[in-house]
């Protein structure tokens, strides 16, 4: 069961298909790049590094789900989506993966471009597309923002294990029971729970944040305010 986990190993995925995962990372990471300087600034850069020593370090802490060896942490994609922003903040999971790829051998190495596609790219994607409809219709007060959080992180993390399925499906070398269908219904499952907790601890981060520095939440910035503010840039969230 410890397939189930997110990072995938070497041997899971054939070959060709990592590969072929491996130039479309560096090719939308590259258009990350290009972009996400447009958007560094004397806040974002530092905050940027922060970002990526907190997804750093929480991803070490795993914690178990149900009692078949399958264990989770957070994946970052939200947290760094609303707090520097989609271009930014997946270069900060890709840079994390990359580095607990060589150095801890979490995730094989062989398998990255894999990884940064589901955790980084469409993690990340599925988080902002999800925080930027939600900014706006729900009011920008602290139980919004905490909601916004919450469920962007959740659904990003389902929408990152559903990646893998494709993945799986393109090339999958190992047996891991059942059809893919049943496959896709497990790893949501699972990841529906891992969500909850990623959910919990981005709303609390977000929401510390932005009481005290507003300034310094990219969504908050990035996105249309509403017509009547309930964020204010010096007072925080109401």
């Amino acid at each position: 069961m410890e397939t189930l986990a997110m990072h995938i190993s070497n041997g899971i995925i054939d070959g060709p298909v990592a590969a072929v995962f491996a130039a479309l990372a560096l090719a939308a990471l590259t258009a990350c790049v290009l972009r996400g300087r447009r958007d560094l600034d004397d806040r974002l850069a530092p905050m940027a590094g922060l970002v990526a020593a907190f997804i750093f370090a929480v991803q070490m802490l795993n914690f178990p789900i149900f009692t078949a060896g399958v264990s989770g942490h957070l994946l970052g994609g939200a947290l760094a989506a609303m707090l520097v922003g989609p271009w930014v903040g997946a270069l900060c999971v890709a840079v994390v993966l990359v580095v607990q790829a060589l150095i801890f051998g979490d995730g094989g190495v062989a398998m990255l471009g894999l990884n940064i596609t589901n955790m980084a790219l469409l993690g990340t994607a599925a988080a902002y597309l999800l925080i930027a409809v939600l900014l706006r219709v729900l009011p920008r007060t602290r139980a919004g923002l905490a909601v916004t959080a919450f469920v962007a992180a959740l659904l990003s993390v389902v929408v990152a294990s559903q990646g893998f399925v494709v993945e799986y499906w393109l090339g999958g070398t190992t047996d891991l029971g059942g059809n893919l269908a049943g496959l896709a219904g497990t790893m949501a499952g699972v990841h529906l729970l891992i969500g909850i907790g990623e959910g919990l601890i981005t709303a609390t981060t977000v929401l510390t944040v932005a009481k005290v520095r507003p300034d310094l939440v990219y969504a908050l910035r990035a996105l249309p305010t509403p017509a009547v503010p309930a964020v204010g840039v010096s007072g925080g969230v109401r």
